[in-house]
């Protein structure tokens, strides 16, 4: 995805690049023509598009998802930090931290911002049923 992306915004500056300068006329020297400029702020305007849709709006939507996700959590959860500790959750403090139990009896505090969502996410999926056939 990330090759795609790179190649489209290539042929967007390459476009953009080559409509900055007005074509030669008949005797060699560049034309004067009101139209250049307003290509330039066609392409400029589509380049901001593009960056838009394939930087900036996702990075947005995944900050939202995580914010949801760590308003949601509670008592009882199963998490991972970022460093890789799991735990379950004990108590939601006011001041944005958590007490997690890591063991039986071991408690740690932590920042909200420190828990993966993705990691969490994959360690609470359910496990698919193995089924005898080969």
């Amino acid at each position: 995805m990330k090759s795609t992306i790179s190649y489209i915004t290539a042929s967007l500056v390459l476009v953009f690049f080559s409509a900055c300068t007005p074509p030669a006329g008949a005797d060699g020297k560049a034309a004067s023509g009101g139209m250049g400029g307003t290509i330039q702020f066609i392409f400029l305007g589509m380049m901001i598009l593009v960056f838009w849709m394939f930087f900036i709006r996702p990075q947005a939507k995944k900050a939202k998802t995580q914010k949801l996700f760590i308003e949601n959590m509670g008592k009882g959860d199963k998490i991972v930090t970022i460093a890789g500790i799991h735990g379950t959750i004990n108590k939601v403090n006011e001041d944005g931290t958590l007490n997690i139990e890591v063991s039986p009896g071991s408690y740690l505090k932590i920042e909200k911002s420190a828990i993966s969502m993705d990691w969490t996410a994959a360690l609470n999926r359910p496990v698919p049923a193995l089924t005898g056939k080969k």
